[in-house]
């Protein structure tokens, strides 16, 4: 018991913090190649700890390969190069919040491309999640978003997340080592930040005396606390720990985002910045208990989780 609780602390903590990082890794390192750059040292050692427990490299065929560059670029390209883009001018408590809206997107999904019935609470849910960012994004009011451009980067990123995440839980034909998956996972995403940062001339403006200690620190703390000490703990919880209670994170996490950018960035937080995230918060917090109960009558099989937008 004493264990499962650390870990579920640990993954509420480290994956609310990874938007802390993020935003001070944007401060000097260019978005998309800093992501990518993050991803392709994330896989890499991935892959080689997968060699050194084996012996060898992992083998994975042409079909998977694919599957996981599909799942990577939508996940990781679409999903995280986003993020990190929309957090050079929106705060990182706010745009945690907009990236919660994960679980509605996948709900809105699952029905309308898949067929799954759409309990009456989730729509709700939906519909108070939606509600939720009206307020957050609303013109007037303290320490709301200014950028429209980034406002609706943020918002698209949850939607290539949920579309990877039903893609790689319905389609995809992944390795079936679940390391090896998210290494080529990563690299895939890493080859697609890499190239959207070509696009949007990132290449060509970079400067890597110009990056400061803290972006460096925050780039150090994504790839070796971020992503295996939170992805350790969620994996450990979902052997040990009923799914409700591990679908907290969901909702538990923007509110750490918030209190930590108010403590350690100093980002406002006012009453229309409260507001939106109590009505956000209520809202996923109904999509995701629902969707975690078994469903009363039969219908096309669901996710048995709930993929989340943190690294």
């Amino acid at each position: 018991m004493t264990a499962r609780w650390a870990a579920l602390l640990a993954l509420y903590f480290v994956w609310g913090s990874t938007f802390i990082a993020i935003a001070v890794a944007v401060q000097t390192i260019p978005t998309f190649l800093m992501a990518g750059g993050r991803f392709v040292v994330a896989g890499a050692i991935l892959l080689a700890w997968v060699t050194l427990r084996t012996g060898a490299l992992p083998r994975v065929t042409r079909r998977e390969v694919r599957d996981s560059a599909i799942v990577g670029g939508a996940l990781l390209g679409g999903g995280m190069g986003l993020v990190a883009w929309g957090q050079q001018t929106v705060p990182a408590g706010i745009t945690a919040l907009l990236i919660a809206l994960m679980p509605a997107w996948l709900a809105v999904f699952s029905w309308a491309l898949l067929g799954e019935r759409l309990r009456p609470i989730v729509a709700v849910g939906i519909g108070l999640g939606f509600a939720g960012v009206a307020i957050l994004v609303a013109p007037t009011g303290t320490g709301e978003p200014t950028n429209p451009a980034a406002v609706a980067a943020l918002l698209l990123s949850p939607v290539s997340w949920a579309l990877g995440s039903l893609f790689a839980a319905r389609r995809a034909r992944l390795p079936r080592n679940g390391l090896v998956a998210s290494a080529v996972q990563m690299l895939a995403g890493a080859v697609v930040l890499a190239l959207m940062g070509v696009a949007t001339g990132q290449l060509g403006r970079l400067d890597v005396s110009a990056f400061s200690t803290a972006s460096l620190a925050g780039v150090a703390y994504l790839v070796f606390v971020g992503s295996p000490v939170g992805f350790s703990a969620y994996g450990f919880l979902l052997r040990t720990a009923p799914l409700p209670l591990v679908s907290t994170y969901a909702y538990v996490n923007p509110v750490v985002a918030v209190i930590l950018g108010v403590i350690l960035l100093n980002e406002p937080l006012g009453e229309r910045l409260v507001l939106g995230s109590a009505v956000i918060v209520g809202g996923v917090a109904l999509i995701v208990t629902a969707r975690s109960r078994p469903r009363p009558a039969p219908g096309p099989p669901a996710p048995t989780r709930e993929p989340g937008p943190w690294p």
